[in-house]
């Protein structure tokens, strides 16, 4: 069962706070056509990022279970498709270069945020993510074209040999 919404792109909203939650839940679900997951747990988002994809994911950095860094590079490795976006009060240089590097992070927002600079980035990542799969989904078709010539090959070279 594949929650991916066609035409607007599944975002994952994970925050400890429920305001935040339901501020950027509400804000999308008005002004987007994204199916919005929310989440006030990390743990409960991964354990959700295990049985279902997400086109983006929209974190928290401080978090009590895990802070936004640990949690986005955990989702990296289980969906590295999903665009990261990472939303945090307490920005600085070397967070956002850590969350760079350590979680793949696609964008770096501060609260509080602007809602046209968070669609924006949303928008970009959920086309990104898609655009993704289908390099991904392009390549294995061509692996498997590229096996089905070679055993073609090896087929005509026995055949003459």
């Amino acid at each position: 069962m594949d929650e991916i919404k066609p035409d607007g792109g599944t975002v994952m909203v994970v925050d400890d706070e429920d305001m935040v939650v339901d501020a950027i839940q509400g804000f999308l679900e008005l002004e987007t056509d994204h199916l919005v997951l929310p989440f006030t747990s990390a743990r409960d988002a991964l354990a959700h990022l295990e049985k279902e994809p997400v086109h983006a994911i929209v974190a928290d950095f401080m978090m009590p279970d895990l802070d936004g860094v640990q949690f986005l590079t955990r989702a990296r490795g289980m969906r590295p498709e999903a665009t990261r976006i990472l939303l945090t009060g307490y920005a600085d240089k070397e967070n956002a270069i850590l969350a760079i590097n350590e979680a793949g992070l696609y964008q770096y927002l501060e609260k509080p945020w602007n809602n046209d600079a968070l669609a924006l980035a949303i928008r970009n990542g959920v086309e990104r993510s898609l655009l993704f799969r289908a390099l991904t989904e392009r390549m294995a078709e061509l692996e498997a074209a590229n096996d089905e010539l070679a055993g073609l090959r090896q087929r005509w070279i026995q055949a003459f040999l």
